[in-house]
């Protein structure tokens, strides 16, 4: 279920309705979205060298994003996430869910998974996951997703 919440924000940029629940790409590449969507997208330029050991690491992988499309962490870091995915040409699944600014989907699905912080992308292999980047990365996102998926050990901001 697809719901919109109508407001204003002053994080750069002027939003005047927000995405709450399982949203799409094509969604936030389509107006108001599209205003930070595009430019963020456009001005990431993932590490080569990350990318091109990151890219045999994410067979098999699913991605789960939890975002806020009023949020500006969001902003800039799934743009930038999806720019890293589309280097890498992932083909995986990845599912998308907008969250309220108290971190709530309608579903509950936030609750269940521990939001506390946006964006949130939890990765999992075989169901299970592996572990998840919070907020913002420790270093540059893809190489949080290296060491992540190399199996090395990894710890976000907000863990002790």
């Amino acid at each position: 279920m697809l719901v919109i919440f109508l407001f204003a924000t002053v994080s750069g940029y002027v939003i005047s309705q927000d995405l709450l629940g399982p949203i799409t790409i094509d969604e936030l590449k389509n107006k108001p979205y599209e205003e930070w969507f595009t430019v963020e997208y456009d001005n990431y330029n993932p590490f080569v060298k990350t990318t091109d050991q990151l890219k045999p690491l994410l067979q098999g992988v699913d991605i789960q994003v939890f975002m806020g499309t009023w949020c500006s962490d969001s902003q800039m870091q799934v743009p930038a996430f999806y720019r890293i995915l589309d280097t890498v040409g992932f083909k995986g699944k990845i599912s998308v869910i907008a969250v309220d600014e108290d971190k709530k989907t309608p579903s509950g699905s936030a609750t269940d998974n521990e939001i506390s912080y946006v964006p949130t992308f939890i990765f999992y292999k075989n169901g299970k996951e592996i572990n998840r980047i919070v907020e913002a990365p420790v270093d540059f996102l893809e190489d949080d997703m290296l060491t992540i998926l190399s199996g090395a050990a990894y710890k976000h901001i907000y863990q002790d």
